[in-house]
């Protein structure tokens, strides 16, 4: 089993978009695939029309096996489930912090889903907290979505920063390009200077689409309603480079 995380320190840059369109690629290339939803919002449980478990709240994701295994969705596609999220997870690091080995509770509970999927997919709400660094220690990969601005990579920034400070894997880190805009030579000077600066960005980039903020409208992933279009093809070939740095047979 392989965890892969979609994360950013700052909101509003496509986390779960990403998360949701990757999550419905792996499943449909036959990889039997968990989304699980760590956001109190919810969104991707939303976007997958999936109500979330009315028992698994608080410090139960953490330590009742049951109702984590319970509070697991199946969505209308093939090779795909979900664990939904809700309001409570909002309170997540106050469970922690009264926890014992606070920052491998996640991995633990993710554990009781280790047989049954090839890929666990983790949306991240945008905050650097202990269930953040939860995720920092337990995804194979960490998928960091970029806009191309100001903003957004002084966030990449801190990121790496606060890994380097906690002593963290910073291979972990994959970031990409999201939201881009190539008419704006902002846009793609940007891109320019961050590749020279960090080898490890992926070679896809997710364009500005509309489409993707259909999403709402459609519930239900951008490659279902526009698969051939250019964001659709940019989604299928960022999960390519995934399978290949992630071995993914």
């Amino acid at each position: 089993m392989k965890i892969l995380a979609c994360y950013s320190n700052k909101g509003g840059v496509g986390k779960t978009a990403t998360s949701v369109n990757l999550a419905y690629t792996s499943g449909m290339a036959g990889r039997r695939t968990l989304l699980c939803d760590l956001d109190p919002q919810g969104a991707s449980g939303f976007y997958y029309r999936v109500k979330p478990s009315k028992k698994l709240k608080g410090k139960a994701f953490f330590k009742d096996v049951a109702s984590f295994t319970g509070a697991i969705r199946a969505s209308d596609f093939e090779n795909l489930d979900l664990v939904p999220a809700n309001l409570t997870y909002r309170d997540f690091d106050i469970f922690l912090s009264r926890m014992k080995n606070s920052r491998s509770r996640l991995k633990k509970a993710l554990k009781t889903a280790n047989s049954d999927y090839d890929v666990i997919i983790l949306d991240c709400p945008p905050n650097i907290s202990l269930l953040s660094e939860n995720v920092f220690k337990v995804a194979d990969k960490i998928l960091v979505p970029v806009i191309p601005t100001t903003l957004s990579v002084r966030t990449l920034e801190q990121l790496y920063g606060f890994f380097e400070k906690k002593k963290y894997q910073r291979k972990k880190l994959l970031p990409f390009f999201s939201m881009v805009q190539k008419s704006k030579n902002l846009h793609r000077e940007t891109m320019v200077s961050l590749r020279r600066k960090h080898k490890n960005f992926l070679d896809h980039v997710i364009p500005f689409s509309t489409e993707i903020e259909r999403m709402g409208l459609h519930r239900a992933p951008v490659l279902t309603y526009a698969g051939s279009k250019s964001v659709g093809n940019a989604y299928v070939n960022i999960w390519k480079n995934i399978e290949k740095i992630l071995k993914i047979d």
